[in-house]
């Protein structure tokens, strides 16, 4: 049965790996469209990719975007998790219940409301906006991860901080965020992911000039389906890994 159960684990993992693969090898393809097994090698696409103004401009406001909702996630989470694990307070639950909303109510919902919102305010293709709109997306991500890791320290060391007179402020500067950083590491990384792939908000908020990443595969796909969007994926698949494996050394590191 345990040989069984392993066969199926390995299929299963191959099966999630194999599309992957396929990616990979269609991008270095030197034939004029998408095709598996390519005729021959190039890396006529990535040139492509990195030569053009369109698709390094959508992802320059991907990463800009991406930047300023993680900060704010990052910032606003962090504060988030220690009142929730720190304090005691009426409708804690409630309060919680509503942070953690974005990760239950389907993206696109919350994209038509945010459209309306947005609209009616003028600020359909702000930059600003929608990094504070993906923030709002990735807020639950980061609440419970910092949750988690508030619940992990010793509380002992902020009380000994309080008791030889630290503030509060000195006490989250000098002992909560110090032993706290895996943590809010991992926050930065996993809400930069998160904004930086986010498709179904960006689609009714973005304007012309404020094409991001994701929107821009879209058009390409729904309009025409260029070969280039095989390099494009797979610089999106390394950035991923290149992200996940950065936060297993982090927490490796503090360790």
């Amino acid at each position: 049965m345990e040989k069984i159960f392993k066969a199926l684990v390995i299929f299963l993992a191959l099966c999630m790996i194999a599309p992957i693969v396929v990616i990979f090898v269609i991008s270095f393809g030197g034939d004029g469209y998408l095709r598996f097994p390519p005729r021959s090698l190039s890396f006529q696409w990535y040139q492509q990719l990195f030569g053009d103004r369109l698709w390094l401009r959508a992802f320059a406001t991907s990463a800009i975007i991406a930047t300023i909702s993680c900060i704010i996630t990052t910032t606003a989470g962090f504060m988030a998790a220690y009142v929730f694990s720190r304090r005691q307070f009426p409708g804690k639950e409630w309060l919680l219940a509503i942070v953690l909303l974005p990760m239950i109510v389907p993206n696109v919902i919350i994209a038509i409301a945010l459209y309306f919102l947005s609209a009616r305010a003028g600020l359909v293709g702000n930059i600003v906006w929608l990094a504070l709109c993906h923030a709002m997306l990735a807020i639950p991500i980061v609440v419970i991860i910092l949750l988690t890791t508030m619940r992990g320290l010793d509380h002992r060391l902020e009380w000994a901080a309080y008791s030889v007179g630290a503030g509060t402020w000195s006490t989250l500067r000098m002992i909560v965020i110090p032993l706290a950083l895996p943590g809010i590491i991992s926050s930065i990384l996993f809400s930069f992911l998160a904004s930086f792939d986010e498709l179904i908000v960006s689609l009714f908020l973005v304007g012309v000039g404020t094409q991001t990443l994701p929107v821009r595969i879209w058009t390409s796909l729904l309009l025409n389906l260029e070969p280039i969007i095989a390099a494009v994926s797979v610089v999106l698949i390394l950035l991923t890994i290149a992200i996940l494996s950065l936060d297993t050394v982090v927490k490796r590191f503090s360790r």
